[in-house]
């Protein structure tokens, strides 16, 4: 039997306030990765946790671990936690409301003097904006858990041009440590993964429900640096014959993807596809048939097939457009993450949890990659749960509302303390 427990969302409402003023750039926030947006972040959010008696401590990565003690210490740990970087005037809410809702829910169960029987830490991980800061998937939670392979250290943060592992010295952290292979958590000391985050899409709120349960964090396939090579001519006097148009067929490839794309979710496969940019080289200009173009492209799917019959596709319609335009592609090395599926039991607990709340609740799976992908890699039981959110993510204009937080962060508490019992 459960006690009669309540999050502490004034708690949360604080720490919001807080990052928001310590991290503001103008219209937005800005909380770097290793850098003192991120450093703040983690100070503000320890000082709150030592102020309710929790127990804390930062792993050799960085990481902090804020844990309410349960009765038997030895048993395996319950972690819900989330990031507190953020991308460059991004929002408040992306990263840091699930760390705020896993301080909210301890919080609450300390004032209501429960003790779960196993310890259940709220952990705030390092560096998930990989897209913004460091381009490798999920540093901070790879390093805590044992994955991340040595090269990965000296992957430059996109600002700087300096390594990750410098800058993880200057903030006083021990890449060496995590070189050699040293971490903190793993299958042997945790027994499951709770992450909350803002919903990144618009499905939550066109449907006026406040809770998502996350089924899967999708895999994908990517080109960072693709470009289609033409011939740059006059505009004036190159007839449509003789034309080698860079920009032309880069236009085209992205038409027809999009064609192929809204012909397989007609049939039903979930994915996206998105032309992250598309530009002309420095040397285009008025007058001037583009003799170069250079594109990114993102596709994501949960499902593998889904992700192969879009490349396919792509590859098929850049042979086709060669050949008719005379222009040439080349994709340049492609990158990618697996899919990973969300654990079936915690899945079961949430929705438990929100019918008992009486929160109104859908599955879905989630659009973007999260620190819950390393830790399924790591063989560790793990779940997402995402709250209602306005306006997107990564951007000034996030509206996550206090209400919306404050159901989720019910469900996130009543799944940890029947999860710790």
């Amino acid at each position: 039997m459960l006690p009669n427990l309540t999050p502490d969302v004034d708690l949360a409402a604080e720490l919001f306030a807080g990052l928001r003023a310590g991290s503001a750039d103008g219209e937005g926030v800005t909380r770097e990765a290793y850098g003192p947006g991120e450093r703040m972040a983690h100070a503000l959010v320890r000082a709150a946790a030592d102020r309710i008696g929790l127990e804390s401590s930062v792993d050799v990565a960085g990481n902090l671990y804020m844990t309410l003690p349960g009765t038997d210490r030895a048993a395996k740990r319950i972690i819900i936690g989330s990031h507190l970087d953020s991308v460059r005037n991004g929002g408040n809410y992306d990263g840091a409301a699930g760390v705020l809702a896993g301080m909210a829910a301890v919080a609450g169960m300390k004032r209501a003097g429960f003790v779960p029987g196993r310890d259940v830490t709220v952990m705030a991980i390092r560096a998930e904006e990989a897209g913004a800061w460091f381009p490798v998937s999920y540093p901070g939670s790879r390093m805590a858990l044992g994955l991340m392979k040595p090269d990965g250290l000296a992957i430059a943060r996109q600002d700087s041009g300096r390594a990750l592992a410098d800058h993880m010295r200057e903030e006083g952290f021990d890449p060496d440590a995590v070189a050699r292979g040293e971490h903190a958590i793993g299958p042997h000391n945790v027994a499951a993964y709770l992450e909350l985050h803002i919903e990144q899409g618009p499905v939550l709120d066109a449907e006026r429900i406040p809770v998502g349960i996350v089924t899967g964090i999708p895999g994908s396939r990517r080109l960072r640096a693709a470009r289609v090579v033409g011939e740059t001519n006059h505009s004036g006097g190159t007839p449509r014959k003789y034309r080698r148009d860079a920009a032309a067929a880069l236009a085209e490839l992205a038409y027809r993807m999009d064609e192929e794309w809204c012909r397989l979710d007609a049939m039903g496969h979930v994915l996206v596809c998105t032309f992250c940019t598309m530009a002309t080289t420095a040397e285009a200009g008025f007058t001037k048939i583009a003799g170069e173009a250079t594109f990114q492209l993102d596709v994501r799917s949960v499902s593998p097939h889904a992700c192969d019959m879009m490349f396919e596709a792509l590859h098929r319609f850049m042979d086709e457009i060669a050949a008719r335009r005379g222009v040439r592609f080349d994709n340049g090395p492609e990158t990618g993450s697996r899919a990973s599926p969300m654990d079936a039991d915690i899945r079961a607990g949430l929705r438990r949890a929100a019918q008992a709340l009486g929160i109104p609740h859908r599955e879905m799976a989630s659009g973007g990659g999260h620190d819950a992908a390393a830790f399924a890699e790591a063989k560790i039981p793990a779940g997402m749960l995402f709250v209602r959110n306005q306006h997107g993510s990564h951007n000034p204009k996030e509206d996550m509302r206090m209400e919306d937080f404050a159901a989720a962060c019910a469900v996130v508490q009543r799944w940890a303390a029947e999860a710790a019992q």
